[in-house]
């Protein structure tokens, strides 16, 4: 079983939005290494209590961190962005882990935002477990959970088990002149288990990696100030690039 967690960036709304950008960025595990990674990441939040005061019990989320930090103004701002640096250098240093990020231009969109960016990352989790893509440990007969943090439960499962009967795929337009296939979802199973990033250290990483993600696309003064907009090409080793080829990032845009 491999488990997705999922953070998003930016939001989904057109009108009226502060954002061009929908990022949705995943970390994939697979099961038999879930217990190793979260002693790993455990003994990593230890590191940063010890080293930057950040305590195991407060939460890492990149948008106040940088700007609105609440509380943790206790730590230097600095510091705050080497905590995030940080998280990014931990995920790529572990071999059994995985990374997507789909990236929604929402300019002259007509379609549902947050659908088109989940269906794309569904799919590229559906596939990458077909064709037996992701890295390390693996069952004989591989399925997968999505773990998505807090966002739209009710929409984000009625399209999970609409993309279970109807998925229509278009067609390679190399091979076919037009059409799509009705590639139904088969490994990816159940209703989305939501999450409180609050309560999960995995979240977490993610959201500071689907910050960094969007950085590439509309980053902020401080980031760009401080040379961290490249944050994260740092994933290089774990990036599955397999999801969309042509982008030097394995980022799939839309």
């Amino acid at each position: 079983m491999y488990l997705m967690y999922v953070d998003e960036s930016g939001d989904s709304g057109i009108q009226n939005s502060p954002t061009r950008y929908f990022i949705l960025s995943a970390v994939i595990i697979h099961e038999l290494r879930w217990r190793v990674l979260l002693d790993e990441l455990i003994q990593f939040r230890q590191h940063l209590r010890q080293t930057k005061g950040l305590k195991l019990r407060e939460e890492i989320h990149s948008t106040h961190f940088i700007n609105n930090p609440g509380g943790l103004v206790r730590i230097k701002r600095n510091d705050r962005l080497d905590i995030m640096k940080q998280c990014i250098d931990w995920t790529a240093t572990r071999k059994d882990v995985s990374v997507i990020s789909v990236a929604v231009d929402k300019l002259n969109k007509q379609e549902d935002v947050f659908n088109l960016g989940w269906e794309r990352l569904i799919q590229r989790f559906e596939n990458t477990i077909r064709n037996r893509n992701f890295p390390g440990y693996s069952n004989t007969d591989e399925r997968g959970l999505l773990l998505p943090d807090n966002t739209d439960g009710l929409k984000l499962r009625t399209l999970l088990r609409k993309m279970r009967r109807f998925n229509p795929v278009p067609n390679n337009q190399s091979i076919f002149n037009s059409g799509s296939r009705n590639l139904t979802l088969d490994y990816v199973i159940e209703d989305p288990f939501m999450k409180d990033s609050a309560m999960s250290y995995f979240h977490q990483i993610v959201d500071v990696i689907a910050y960094s993600a969007r950085q590439i696309y509309e980053p902020n003064s401080y980031m760009k100030k401080k040379g961290a907009t490249h944050f994260y090409s740092r994933l290089d080793a774990v990036l599955n690039k397999k999801v969309s080829p042509k982008h030097p990032l394995g980022i799939v845009e839309v």
